[in-house]
């Protein structure tokens, strides 16, 4: 995992989200590094929580074209932590599986959700190959991958070891 994320940082790809600050666009890197050789993703959400590391409010877009402002998510800390985490977790699960010979990796659920998405759900046990997936998340950062593994923010899915 920390390969990968030094890898995502030396390449100037790290996903940062939309919702950081400035500091929290400056720690993150660190924070993330941190999290995935000596932590867990609870550390790192709690870690991203910290007064000052998200903006308060965000512009977007309106219906008519024009722009608001509007109040960043409670859970922006969580969605971004979480989010990363897992996609670091499984590059380097890809990696370690293809080290051990191993071709695919297994889709399952690694967190409960009140409402499951439908796509979710239809990948739940499936059979995804190891290396398409590693290259799709390495040339996707963020939550569109091409694979759909992880299935977007909150989904609860990852992979496991068949």
């Amino acid at each position: 995992m920390r390969s990968e994320v030094q890898a995502d940082i030396d390449g100037d790809t790290l996903y940062y989200g939309k919702y950081l600050s400035p500091s929290g666009t400056a720690a993150f890197p660190v924070l993330l590094l941190e999290a995935v050789t000596a932590h867990d993703d609870d550390w790192l959400i709690n870690s991203l929580g910290q007064p000052g590391y998200h903006l308060e409010r965000y512009p977007r877009r309106t219906p008519s074209g024009g722009w608001t402002t509007a109040k960043v998510p409670y859970s922006a800390a969580e969605t971004l932590g979480e989010g990363e985490f897992n996609r670091f977790y499984v590059r380097g699960l890809c990696l370690r599986a293809l080290a051990d010979g191993v071709d695919s990796l297994r889709v399952e659920r690694v967190k409960e959700v009140a409402n499951p998405r439908q796509e979710s759900e239809q990948l739940r046990g499936t059979l995804v190959n190891a290396t398409a997936l590693l290259a799709d998340l390495r040339e996707h950062p963020g939550v569109d991958t091409a694979l759909g593994v992880p299935s977007g923010p909150n989904s609860g899915l990852s992979v496991e070891l068949p």
